[in-house]
């Protein structure tokens, strides 16, 4: 049921702050049934509900305070199509994610040496893949992280933040990284890359 507008004594209604607007919304996308292939139709129509209570209310009001939550209605809607957007986005990605070794067979090492090359010719991108590739290969090598069908960054960061707690945080970005960069063509960075085989040679000689 949406929440009737509030209105002060004199009958003018009493506009929500930014942080209000935006705490509603979030409190609005947490209901179950917008967990579907339609949530920017549901959240649309709820801003709709929430400008037609807001229009029959400010009818009498001053100018300047029909405005004002003319404003706020109109940054939720723009709130709104970013939130569903960031939440389709992510979906995708988890939907493509493959196995993070992919079905070329090779070495740790071979991967860690196309990486160390992607880097020295400005492919960052390249090199942020085959990197945390390699770092994943050469765990499963020392039997850390089990060689499972589907194997994926985000299970091997699981795996190793169990082996290595402090290094968790890191191993978890970078699964994040790599995800990101592979499905989400996103472009990477010189000290993105450059972390990432740090990160493989910190790792590599873990305990």
């Amino acid at each position: 049921m949406t929440p009737p507008l509030r209105v002060g004594a004199d009958g003018v209604p009493l506009t929500p702050t930014p942080d209000e607007a935006r705490s509603e919304l979030r409190r609005e996308l947490l209901r179950p049934e917008y967990n579907d292939e339609n949530l920017l139709d549901r959240v649309l129509r709820w801003v709709e509900r929430r400008l037609d209570a807001a229009l029959d209310v400010a009818s009498s009001a001053p100018p300047l305070t029909t405005l004002a939550a003319m404003l706020v209605l109109a940054g939720l809607v723009a709130a709104a199509a970013w939130l569903v957007s960031r939440q389709r986005s992510s979906a995708r990605q988890e939907s493509r994610a493959g196995s993070v070794l992919g079905e070329e067979r090779a070495t740790a090492a071979q991967l860690r040496r196309r990486a160390e090359e992607a880097l020295a010719q400005e492919r960052y991108a390249e090199a942020v893949v085959e990197g945390f590739r390699a770092l994943a290969l050469r765990q499963v090598e020392r039997g850390l992280v089990e060689d499972a069908p589907g194997l994926t960054a985000q299970d091997v960061a699981r795996a190793l933040a169990a082996e290595f707690p402090d290094r968790a945080h890191a191993v978890g970005a970078g699964a994040r990284l790599f995800d990101e960069v592979l499905y989400g063509d996103r472009e990477a960075t010189l000290p993105q890359a450059t972390e990432v085989l740090a990160l493989d040679d910190e790792l590599a000689v873990a305990r």
